[in-house]
């Protein structure tokens, strides 16, 4: 069986350790974890391993984040990798910084990365671990959040909640996403 693991996030060095780009925080350590190797491929930056018999592909589009669409549109195609078995690794205002919840379905709730994933993939029926980054932000400041760095209490707690998202994406891969969200959702 395939699997597709998409990190969203924005390519350049001024996007790097921003919180919008958590997918491809997580996606590296999986990586990393695999012994796995990035290349530049089309659309995305592209590795891929094997996991207990499944191939795994992982993503990070380099579309920018409101064409993310795009890039896992045509890696779904090009991988034939059902709809189901894709999980998009996104950052998540609406829930609390230090929350990580997998969820099979969803509204965009607003987020361009995955309203663009919506329009190119079919609609709102695919799986994606929400990594939330809080909303302590002032009103109108929204965008600055989002592209600014993580602060200094949560970068303490980054790396710990980074490593337990990667343990989300290996349980979806092998005991499926009703019971990942049973065993390893968190407040």
């Amino acid at each position: 069986m395939n699997f597709l693991i998409v990190g969203l996030g924005n390519i350049g060095r001024e996007y790097a350790d921003t919180r919008h780009n958590i997918g491809f925080m997580v996606a590296d350590e999986l990586a990393k974890q695999a012994g796995s190797t990035w290349s530049t491929l089309k659309l995305a930056f592209y590795t891929e391993f094997k996991q207990r018999g499944h191939n795994v592909y992982v993503i990070k589009p380099t579309t920018y984040m409101n064409l993310s669409g795009k890039a896992v549109n045509y890696w779904m195609q090009q991988l034939k990798v059902p709809i189901q078995n894709v999980l998009v690794i996104v950052d998540d205002l609406a829930i609390p910084f230090g929350s990580l919840r997998i969820k099979p379905k969803g509204s965009a709730a607003g987020h361009n990365g995955l309203k663009s994933i919506e329009a190119l993939c079919g609609g709102q029926v695919y799986p994606r671990l929400r990594f939330g980054i809080g909303d302590n932000y002032q009103k109108g400041r929204q965008i600055d959040y989002v592209l600014g760095p993580f602060d200094k209490d949560e970068q303490k707690d980054l790396p710990a909640l980074i490593e337990h998202a990667v343990k989300m994406c290996h349980s979806f891969i092998n005991i499926g996403i009703e019971l990942t969200m049973t065993n390893l959702n968190t407040k």
